[in-house]
């Protein structure tokens, strides 16, 4: 989609050849316009090194190319494994900085505090810092609040943890990193909207997290955390590999929040000490609730955010979307639950064009939330 000022286009390529997929999805997206910003999101199986020159070729020289790998790929013509899925932008409307940090060199809140350093000298009338991290390096709630401490409520957060079952990569023009965190500060001068929605459930009863460590809780409603999960899931007296067996299985909390839910996913336990842990953290004292959903539930959860993103664009027709969803969705939904799901956004944003991954989590701080997400749709539209 263009204005006079400002356009945003996507791509997306399946083909086998990967500099030709690079190749296809940025031509797809940049249409003979001069981009700002690329943002790229493949698999860390494809050859990255030629797909990132084929994109440059197609960007131009004086682009900046950014991107990750994640789980998989989506946007307007359906989900992808494998392939490569591009977002481009541009036009002097958007002011475009970035950094990238490394989480080995000082640790989860300095990368992300350092990221943040990207948004030094963006004066735009609107706002908002993309954040691609490294999915595997724990404590992911640490990167956002490191951006936040710097940041604070100003400049919203969005973005998503990079994803794959062996390593993660993070890619800032034509060099791979690991370990990583890219910020990018992009600003406008029409508005930005950001939506969440995961299409979980409340199962009662509540419960109160009453002892916990960074993303450990140790015990919940004073008894040992394993056992009250074994008992919520009708496996009293089992072990932690009765209930703990993704993608088979999910054990989902929903901390208790003004705007709805925040879902935390729980991965594992530990038999002897009764712990159970997840990806993000587990803040103690909080409320929480055993989370559920179906099909339609989750479905309807990625219109929700789609809508909400739309909304906050006060009434402007929106350019384009970037969209960061949950891998856990995806197994959740099956194949052809996952292209209904990206027929279901294609519908909501009227055509317009979008692309994203299927994250390892989830980065949205918006109206006060910690800010990291699992099982949950971030959009994030500008006009």
């Amino acid at each position: 989609m263009q204005t006079p000022h400002r356009w945003f286009g996507a791509g997306h390529s399946t083909a086998a050849d990967l500099a030709k997929a690079g190749a296809e999805a940025a031509a797809s997206a940049i249409s003979g316009r001069t981009p700002s910003l690329v943002v790229v999101f493949c698999s860390t199986r494809i050859d990255l090194p030629a797909m990132l020159l084929a994109v440059r070729d197609e960007a131009g020289p004086d682009a900046t190319v950014v991107g990750c790998t994640g789980f998989g790929e989506v946007a307007n013509d359906g989900a992808s494994v494998g392939g490569v899925a591009l977002a481009a932008l541009g036009g002097p409307g958007f002011t475009v900085r970035t950094h990238v940090s490394h989480i080995r060199d000082a640790g989860h809140r300095a990368a992300g505090a350092a990221a943040a350093g990207a948004m030094a000298g963006v004066t735009s009338p609107h706002s908002v810092l993309i954040m691609l991290c490294d999915g595997r390096s724990g404590d992911p709630h640490e990167v956002v609040r490191g951006a936040y401490s710097v940041l604070g409520a100003a400049v919203p957060l969005v973005g998503g943890f990079a994803g794959d079952l062996t390593q993660t990569l993070q890619f800032f023009d034509e060099t791979i990193h690991e370990d990583a965190v890219i910020g990018i500060a992009l600003g406008s001068d029409a508005p930005i909207g950001i939506g969440m929605g995961h299409g979980w459930h409340r199962l009662d009863p509540p419960m109160i997290i009453t002892k916990s460590s960074g993303n450990r809780i140790y015990e919940i409603d004073d008894e040992p955390a394993l056992d009250v999960m074994l008992r919520r899931n009708g496996a009293e007296g089992g072990r932690a590999a009765d209930i703990f067996r993704y993608p088979e299985t999910l054990q989902l909390l929903g901390l208790s929040r003004r705007s709805g839910e925040d879902i935390r996913a729980l991965f594992a336990g530990d038999d002897e000490t009764r712990a159970v842990w997840g990806g993000a953290d587990f803040p103690q004292g909080a409320l929480c609730w055993l989370m559920d959903g179906d099909h339609d539930s989750l479905i309807k959860g990625a219109v929700d955010s789609c809508a909400e993103a739309l909304g906050g664009l006060g009434g402007r027709p929106p350019l384009g979307v970037l969209a960061f969803d949950c891998d856990g969705r995806r197994s959740q939904l099956g194949p052809d639950g996952a292209q209904e799901e990206i027929e279901a956004i294609g519908a909501t944003l009227g055509g317009v064009p979008f692309a994203g991954f299927y994250t390892a989590g989830e980065i949205a701080r918006v109206r006060g939330a910690l800010g990291t997400h699992h099982l949950t749709l971030v959009t994030l539209a500008l006009a």
